[in-house]
């Protein structure tokens, strides 16, 4: 029931594996030595899968994936052996790092909408708990009721008192379902206005976080007056006494965005995206079919490189290699600088 394969090949050096039941070792060959073996414990697809698992690949990051699976196994084969293969591994690693960095350079704007959109992308809660110190949060409109998918409240920045606020997606099933997905309700919409309006009281700048795909649509937000909610929010915010500074830190869909990002500063990140209506709302309305998203984000301009040339931006925040989801302490680092 065993099987031998090989693991991966590194100049003149391959390094093949026994799989299955009874695998107990992993062979090395050079021309000019003979097979030698060494002492291994079988190797699990489980334990081989477990840190892969962590990380989600995009559909054009395959290559990439494919090669992380390789680092992995090697890993794993020099934990569990006498095998020193560090050399191999850390030559693997600088290839997936500029494997990273080719295909990051040249990205169609679908291909950036997917990493805005990606389930590991850091968050608002990510943000404020490294950028900013003794955050307390508020709650509720005083009218309605309290929407979470607007995270806000009284922080210190640098040292300094301040307001902070933003969309917030939720992470698992439970959180995305009382969050909403992070599509804001009108609750949600006064919520953020009264803290601006704290904010101003007390004369403290306001930082806004955007992630979001728009406002939500649903009957009962339609009710309790969404369109008012967004209007009174540009409205206040074009008129509020305080410095307001915006990031688009993913998704910046539609009035659902603007409706907490008219900003003295307003910054993107550079893989998130800005834009009145997504793509897949785009392509519906102008060809029937949202088969044809991609053709739309590359009519709508939704990039943050597209929109600077247009002037609609004041800075684009470099993100790490890979994506902001890569590295979330090094993304906040940037973005506090």
């Amino acid at each position: 029931g065993r099987r031998l394969g090989a693991v991966l090949q590194c100049g003149d050096l391959v390094y093949l594996a026994f799989f299955g039941p009874g695998a107990r070792g992993v062979l090395t060959r050079r021309p000019s030595l003979n097979f030698c073996i060494a002492r291994l414990a079988p190797l699990s697809h489980d334990q081989r899968s477990t840190t892969l698992a962590k990380k989600n690949f995009l559909d054009f990051e395959q290559p990439i994936a494919d090669l992380e699976g390789k680092i992995e196994e090697l890993r794993y084969v020099q934990s569990e052996s006498a095998v020193d293969i560090s050399d191999e591994i850390e030559q693997l690693s600088k290839k997936s790092q500029q494997l990273t960095k080719d295909i990051y350079g040249n990205l169609t704007p679908w291909q950036v909408n997917k990493i805005a959109r990606h389930t590991d992308r850091p968050y608002t809660q990510d943000y404020i708990n490294e950028i900013f110190t003794d955050f307390v949060e508020m709650h509720g409109d005083r009218h309605f009721s309290d929407d979470l998918s607007i995270v806000g409240g009284l922080a210190r920045f640098n040292g300094n008192a301040c307001m902070v606020m933003g969309q917030q997606k939720g992470r698992d099933t439970k959180e995305r379902t009382a969050r909403n997905f992070g599509m804001t309700r009108p609750e949600g919409y006064r919520k953020a206005l009264r803290l601006m309006k704290t904010a101003e009281k007390f004369k403290l700048p306001v930082f806004t976080f955007v992630d979001t795909p728009g406002a939500f649509p649903g009957i009962d937000a339609e009710e309790r007056s969404q369109s008012e909610a967004i209007g009174r929010n540009i409205f206040e915010m074009a008129q509020l006494q305080v410095p307001i500074i915006t990031t688009i830190i993913g998704e910046g869909g539609s009035g659902g965005a603007l409706a907490i990002s008219v900003a003295d500063q307003l910054l993107m990140l550079q893989y998130s995206i800005y834009s009145v209506i997504s793509p897949e709302g785009c392509a519906s309305i102008l060809w029937k079919t949202s088969e044809r998203a991609s053709d739309a984000a590359d009519a709508l301009g939704i990039t943050a490189h597209r929109l600077k040339a247009l002037g609609l931006v004041d800075k684009i925040v470099n993100e790490p290699v890979g994506g902001a989801h890569r590295d979330t302490k090094l993304m906040a680092s940037q973005l506090k600088r």
